[in-house]
């Protein structure tokens, strides 16, 4: 006899950047972070517990996934096993309708459904609380596409396991917002967050001034959104981001995740603002550009990124709904 469940969850851009881990601890940030989750970009994925399965088995875009990401999804199923009192395999089937592993935010939104359909399939109840730490804890920044809208995770303390879950700091339409995102590649990253941030923390001389910093921009990221002063938080924004990738540009060797195109939307962002159109960048682990706008300016901006050389294509998404079941698992 086999369970299974399917969920979707939406990515999440950080507008106040978490980078770092807590050294000692399970997998919790060295600094708080508050992003926004985004509509018009969604993972779906099915969980199916069955003691006819030989073993675990995850299957990503309908290709085998290498081993590295089934010990992800192995230990977070580990954890939901060991909750639910089951011991057989699982089947896992999970797609993205954007690009994967290139710092679109592809492993949030992979590991907030892996939760929620999990943790169904084997006869847990909904708990978003535990199911965003259940994520956090295979991926940090997980935790916040549990939640829609705009979402906070505290930072993690050194050497304490502890629940710490994400949690929603405004709905969705606190603050009318488009995030147009310039994707500049459709190749795999080089660098992975994890790996990026780790020899970060271990090799840049600008990490501790990182660390000592962010949570400043996070709180002024947090007052614009409670505000709903876009400016405020584009400026805040931009600035988070910009901060995050030096201490990663100063590692030895240097972290970055940067292209050609990535360089050409931030001066093409800038000459926007000079003409006076509000919009302000935003960047994670990857080399395409996130841009914040009010949703009256989004057509322009979309069409001043899409003639870049090196755009591939422009997508457009606006604040959204957290992960949540599909099929007759989302009424029971």
């Amino acid at each position: 006899m086999s369970h299974q469940a399917t969920a979707l969850a939406h990515p999440n851009i950080a507008l106040a950047k978490y980078w770092g881990k807590v050294p000692g601890s399970d997998n919790a940030p060295a600094v708080p972070s508050l992003s926004v989750t985004l509509a018009g970009m969604t993972t779906t994925t099915t969980v199916e517990f069955s003691a006819d399965f030989p073993a675990d088995h995850l299957e990503l875009n309908g290709a085998e996934a290498d081993a590295t990401a089934l010990r992800r999804a192995s230990g977070l199923l580990d954890e939901v096993r060991a909750e639910a009192g089951l011991k057989v395999p699982a089947r896992i089937r999970s797609r993205n309708d954007f690009p994967t592993a290139a710092g679109l935010a592809s492993s949030a939104s992979g590991f907030a459904a892996l939760a929620v359909a999990a943790r169904s399939a084997a006869g847990l109840p909904r708990d978003p609380a535990r199911e965003s730490n259940l994520a956090r804890r295979a991926s940090a920044s997980s935790a916040r596409s549990l939640f829609g809208g705009f979402v906070e995770l505290a930072a993690g303390r050194e050497n304490e396991h502890r629940f710490l879950p994400a949690q929603q700091v405004a709905p969705p339409d606190a603050l009318p917002l488009r995030v147009l995102v310039a994707v500049t590649t459709e190749r795999i990253k080089d660098t992975p967050s994890t790996g990026g941030m780790n020899h970060t923390a271990a090799t840049s001389p600008y990490y501790q001034a990182w660390v000592a910093h962010a949570p400043r921009l996070f709180e002024r990221v947090r007052a614009a959104v409670l505000a709903a002063d876009l400016e405020a938080l584009g400026v805040a924004a931009e600035e988070s981001a910009f901060a995050m990738h030096a201490s990663a540009i100063a590692a030895a060797p240097a972290v970055l995740y940067w292209l050609g195109p990535t360089v050409e939307v931030i001066a093409a962002v800038r000459g926007l603002r000079a003409s006076g159109v509000g919009a302000w960048c935003t960047m994670d682990a990857g080399p395409h550009v996130k841009v914040l706008c009010a949703p009256p300016d989004a057509a322009r901006v979309a069409s001043t990124l899409a003639a870049i050389p090196g755009v591939l294509r422009v997508l457009t998404a606006s604040p959204g709904e957290g992960a949540r079941l599909l099929g007759a698992e989302a009424s029971t």
